[in-house]
């Protein structure tokens, strides 16, 4: 989203302090300070004597906008007594942000040189002629309060549906031709049984008794008896008269 109209609008930034910056000593505690350019305006915040690599300032400055500028340059330095100060690092800060929403609370990175990573700034920005786009979903509210009269319109259904249940349970009281089906179409298990009796005839009956079937075996007297002759008194007869003695009388 782009932002216009911005010239001549004040911009606030706080520099919060750093983090996890280069250290550029060696035997001691380096000293940092930030450096912020916007045009031609420049600032610098005083130096965190023993800093080290997270130092804090929580300074503020104003600047000026510039329509069609929408970055700051921000520069770390060590600072030294004897010699010329020492270059940690450097990063663009981005306007963008702040002049939508007119808030930013961000970290942003550095780099050295060579492009490494140096540690980051954290900046604290302000921009009170910004137009929140919270305005535009104002219209947009009422719409979800209408739902709430339609609410009554789903209730009515649920008064149909009682209405139509109950002819079915009028058709259901017709159970009184279930119990005419057993007693008139169905006879007792006593009475149908009996025919199959009559149906049958008894076994005796139907098969006559063996005895009647097969005639009676021919009397003993119709076989001739002089074929087996009387057997002698005296033991052994004997088929064979000629080898045994007579008995002694």
């Amino acid at each position: 989203m782009s932002v216009s109209g911005i010239h001549g609008h004040v911009l606030e930034v706080t520099v919060v302090g750093c983090n996890r910056l280069k250290d550029t000593e060696w035997l001691s505690r380096q000293d940092p300070y930030v450096c912020l350019e916007y045009g031609s305006t420049k600032y610098r915040t005083r130096t965190c004597t023993d800093g080290g690599k997270a130092p804090v300032f929580q300074e503020r400055f104003t600047f000026t906008l510039i329509e069609g500028l929408r970055e700051i340059n921000v520069v770390v330095w060590n600072s030294n007594t004897l010699t010329y100060d020492d270059f940690i690092g450097s990063g663009k800060i981005q306007l963008q942000k702040v002049l939508s929403q007119g808030f930013d609370d961000t970290a942003w990175s550095l780099q050295t040189k060579t492009g490494r990573y140096a540690g980051e700034v954290r900046l604290i920005m302000h921009y009170g002629n910004a137009k929140p786009p919270t305005t535009t979903y104002a219209p947009t509210a009422p719409q979800y309060t209408a739902p709430p009269p339609h609410v009554p319109q789903y209730s009515a259904p649920p008064a149909t549906y009682p209405a139509s249940y109950p002819p079915p349970a009028t058709t259901y009281p017709s159970p009184s031709p279930y119990p005419a089906y057993p007693s008139s179409a169905y006879p007792p298990p006593p009475s149908a049984y009996t025919p199959s009796h009559s149906a049958y005839p008894p076994p005796p009956s139907a098969y006559p008794p063996p005895p009647s079937t097969y005639p009676p075996p021919p009397p003993h007297s119709s076989y001739p008896p002089s074929t087996y002759p009387q057997q002698s008194p005296y033991y052994p007869p004997g088929p064979f008269p000629g080898h045994y003695p007579p008995p002694p009388y």
